[in-house]
């Protein structure tokens, strides 16, 4: 068995953002050789999330609507950890219901993918170099 890693590193501008890396993930993948296995992909920061949807914009202004309406950034003084001297403790939350990490299975050199599947890096605390880590293993 091999094993492939690749850390992708973003700077999203705004607090919060949805961007499509499933290209950036596919060039990992046909970066390992491997064409049978499994393909993490993980968001190393505890303020920001990888998962899998459809890339529809009308989908991803309503996830933040939803996900601000469950955790608004504002006011700060009504999350605890934000006594840290931190404003970020929505952001916390957001990560925690969106997800920290997908595994997609990799058949003959290609993702497994359901229709309209992409994997998509979500921003909740942005304004900061941030990492996310692509493993791959397999044959």
């Amino acid at each position: 068995m091999r094993s492939y890693r690749k850390e992708l590193w973003f700077t999203i501008p705004r607090r919060m953002e949805f961007v499509n890396i499933t290209r950036d993930v596919d060039a990992c993948l046909k970066e390992s050789g491997i064409r049978e296995g499994l393909c993490l992909v993980n968001a190393m920061h505890i303020t920001a999330s990888v998962f899998i949807n459809d890339d529809e914009s009308g989908l991803h202004q309503d996830y933040a609507r939803w996900l601000e309406e469950l955790a608004p950034h504002e006011p700060i003084s009504r999350y605890l950890h934000n006594r840290t001297g931190e404003d970020n403790g929505d952001a916390h939350l957001k990560r925690q219901v969106m997800g920290r990490e997908v595994v997609v299975a990799v058949t003959g050199g290609k993702f497994d993918f359901g229709p309209w599947e992409q994997i998509f890096y979500g921003e909740f605390d942005g304004r900061r170099k941030k990492r996310v880590l692509v493993k791959i293993i397999g044959e």
